[in-house]
């Protein structure tokens, strides 16, 4: 054994330090990853990834994030954030911007700060690394989306719907709202399994979602029933794309085995309009319209005129 000192063997060991060093220094200034998270409020548990520079929160289309709440103001606030550190600045809205719980025109933020926008918005300020990003976004699909069909799960649809009906109320636009259900999925649980419903349930969902826009809102509203809110689309469009869901449905073939199952589904729509108070009467008009379509024969279209019988 050579047990002479060598100069080389230190610097060896110097170099492989150093790039420890700098591996874990990059690791943790993955970390560095600024977010907003909403606690309460419209879209709760959704994430906001901060870029560099100024980032305004508030109910305009024109505002870097935009969160439907009607205590907020168009340009509500901005967050800037800068290599030495991130702040938020009240731009005059009308019902303020709070940090923990106190009123500010202009305050920095630190790591777990609660921001609270209006009356009701109340967004989380922290930092992420990839993995807590991975999560965050695993709780949120998980608090909000049925877990079978991945449909938004009632509680969504409800939350959406009202700020819907407040957004077409505010800006006199078109909303409309399509339930449907599938015919008979009782006989195919009872002759099939309830295995075969599940599939049946999961591949209609599937279809159903290619056909919608980003904006376009499908959630399972229990059992075999779902429904589709559609911002900014008349009652005869709205007619349109549920008639050409019905179709898909009807011309896929939904197999169990080898058994080819019979599968359709009924619907009924409705729009949005002054003669209807709330988001509750928006769902019974599109609800007695499915009734009547079920009614009729089902595997069919109804719509709910205002003031009329469903056509």
């Amino acid at each position: 054994m050579n047990d002479k000192w060598n100069p080389d063997d230190l610097e060896a060991t110097r170099v492989s330090d150093v790039e420890k060093l700098r591996e874990e220094l990059t690791r943790r200034s993955e970390r560095d990853r600024a977010y907003l998270i909403v606690l309460a409020g419209s879209d709760v548990g959704k994430m906001f990834k901060l870029e560099d520079g100024e980032t305004v929160l508030g109910r305009s289309h024109r505002a870097d994030i935009k969160l439907d709440d009607d205590s907020i103001s168009r340009m509500h606030a901005k967050l800037v954030l800068s290599e030495n550190d991130v702040h938020v600045e009240d731009l005059n809205s009308s019902n303020g911007t709070a940090v923990n719980g106190e009123r500010v025109a202009f305050q920095q933020l630190r790591d777990g700060d609660k921001i609270r926008l209006g009356e009701t918005t109340i967004l989380k300020f922290t930092f992420h690394d990839r993995l807590d990003e991975s999560f965050q976004q695993k709780m949120y699909d998980a608090a909000l989306r049925d877990p079978l069909t991945k449909a938004f799960n009632k509680k969504y649809f409800v939350d959406t719907l009202n700020t819907e009906v407040s957004y077409s109320r505010r800006h006199s636009s078109a909303l409309s709202l399509v339930i449907f259900d599938l015919d008979h999925f009782k006989s195919i649980n009872d002759t099939y399994g309830h295995i075969a419903g599940d599939h049946v349930l999961i591949e209609m969902a599937a279809i159903v979602q290619t056909m919608l826009r980003a904006e376009d809102v499908l959630a399972r509203y229990g059992g075999e029933e779902f429904c589709i809110i559609l911002r900014g689309i008349t009652l005869e469009d709205a007619g349109v794309l549920a008639e050409r869901l019905r179709t898909a449905v009807e011309s896929r073939r939904f197999m169990a085995g080898n058994q080819i199952l019979p599968v359709t589904i009924s619907a009924g729509v409705a729009q949005f309009d002054a003669k209807l108070e709330d988001p509750l009467a928006l769902v019974e008009a599109a609800d007695e319209a499915l009734y009547a379509a079920k009614k009729a024969g089902r595997n069919q279209v109804l719509l709910k005129y205002p003031q009329d019988e469903p056509k």
